[in-house]
């Protein structure tokens, strides 16, 4: 398998993005796992100029439409800073079928770590028109129905459909972004 590379060039438009967890190993069904995810998304708002404009997390990957300074560097520090974070979560868990799982799957030029929790690259794909963000953010919003978890997206606890609807959602979400 060839290694991916970010193809962030254009930073004044906003990119939509999937990370996958290595295997589609539910590392997500831990409450503990999804508040690391948005540690790290708040303080790429607050220190990197991350700005978020949708998002759903399901249980072994999450979509994101984004855009920063930076994008490419936030996204790495991203998952490097919750790959940490979430190996470290599931050791002080004694979680050791999900950690041998995460080692069993790293690939084999990984040679700086025993695990790996993410799959390589994000697969960015940039969003110019407004009908692309729409059709985008109707996508994450969806994911969870979908596959039948929820019969509405604002029932996802783990969504910006919330913000979207006008409820309370779990991080900041700019929905004006016409």
């Amino acid at each position: 398998m060839t290694r991916s590379r970010y193809q962030i060039v254009e930073t004044e438009y906003s990119y939509f993005m999937t990370c996958t967890i290595v295997s589609w190993l539910p590392v997500f069904t831990r409450v503990e796992a999804v508040d690391i995810v948005y540690e790290s998304w708040r303080y790429a708002q607050r220190e990197r100029g991350l700005k978020l404009f949708g998002y759903v997390i399901l249980e072994n990957h999450l979509h994101l439409i984004a855009s920063a300074p930076d994008l490419s560097n936030v996204m790495q520090r991203f998952k490097s800073f919750t790959a940490r974070q979430i190996l470290a979560l599931l050791k002080s868990k004694g979680e050791r079928t999900l950690l041998s799982q995460l080692e069993t799957s790293k690939l084999q030029h990984k040679t700086e770590s025993q695990y790996q929790v993410w799959e390589e690259g994000s697969h960015p794909q940039q969003i110019r028109p407004d009908e692309m963000m729409w059709q985008k953010l109707e996508y994450i919003h969806n994911n969870p129905d979908r596959r039948g978890y929820v019969d509405d997206p604002t029932q996802w606890r783990y969504t910006s459909a919330r913000n979207y609807a006008k409820q309370p959602g779990l991080i900041d979400v700019i929905t004006d972004w016409k």
